[in-house]
């Protein structure tokens, strides 16, 4: 091997053999010398729950769903409970703007509490002109601490100007700052559709009724 000078891994050797000109820098070449890890094989059929073996750099670590489960249950976790409602009271804010797809969202919500074992007496229902106003109505009677949570239910349908992206901006943050202000959860059933028949089909349509999902919400 010709004669070069050597950087650790690398060696800088002339790119060929013949005399090379005074008058300019010699080609450089460079050629490297790989350089070989210790390697480790890893059986993963031999691998236990709580042993781990090294490779690359890296470590494996299978655990079985006995530990998972172990795990899951050392955490502390709150969910709540849509077994039943009985003794709960709940308040509706409804738009009557709409009010052909707000009288539908309504009644799912009025059929779910009844599934739920909520009583008729235990649901106030207080309509305002239009989504707009929801989220001050909504603010007051959280504050009045007689409700476990506030429904908010409305219908925004896109026109030709954009008066829909200010009420349904102002919708949804209103009902946001009365949940937030009130201590009560404010349960934001407001419908923003493009036109009445997206409306139509999420207020009892094909896409279900949000009315009584908004009540499920309220009621876990």
């Amino acid at each position: 091997m010709a004669a070069g000078v050597s950087f650790g891994d690398c060696y800088l050797l002339p790119r060929s053999s013949s005399p090379i000109p005074t008058n300019r820098n010699p080609p450089i070449s460079f050629l490297f010398k790989p350089k070989r890890f210790p390697t480790t094989k890893i059986d993963a059929t031999s691998l236990s729950s709580s042993s781990s073996q090294l490779g690359f750099g890296f470590s494996i670590e299978r655990k079985t769903g006995k530990d998972r489960n172990a795990q899951m249950l050392a955490v502390r976790q709150l969910t709540g409970s849509i077994t039943a409602a009985d003794g709960l009271r709940f308040a509706i804010v409804v738009a009557r703007f709409n009010e052909i797809i707000t009288k539908l969202l309504l009644e799912g919500a009025l059929d779910t509490f009844k599934k739920y074992s909520v009583k008729e007496e235990d649901i106030d229902v207080v309509w305002v002109p239009g989504s707009f106003e929801i989220g001050v109505v909504a603010e007051k009677l959280g504050k009045s601490r007689k409700y476990q949570a506030v429904l908010c239910i409305g219908a925004v349908i896109r026109g030709d100007t954009s008066h829909y992206d200010a009420v349904a901006n102002s919708a949804a943050s209103g009902v946001l700052s009365a949940g937030l202000n009130s201590g009560v959860p404010c349960i934001f059933g407001v419908l923003t559709c493009d036109d009445m028949d997206q409306a139509l089909n999420r207020a009892g349509g094909k896409a279900g009724n949000k009315g009584a999902e908004a009540a499920l919400t309220a009621v876990s």
